[in-house]
């Protein structure tokens, strides 16, 4: 789904900056330019990035299978 209307960003790549990194609505304005014309989807990016964030670490934490 469509987050950001006039950047045109979408839920999908915010999870995906989430991943590589980013944890603050700065980082995504820097990467995504989300939040940087009218302002209006910073609360929904904010919660798309806390989910995609939570994701980034569980997925990090999980034990590896070993051979």
């Amino acid at each position: 789904m469509y987050v950001c209307v006039c950047n045109a960003v979408t839920d999908r790549e915010i999870r995906q900056c989430a991943e590589l990194g980013a944890r603050t609505v700065d980082d995504l304005r820097d990467s995504l330019g989300v939040a940087s014309c009218c302002g209006k989807c910073e609360r929904v990016a904010r919660e798309v990035l806390a989910s995609g964030t939570k994701g980034a670490v569980r997925s990090r934490s999980r034990p590896t299978a070993s051979a």
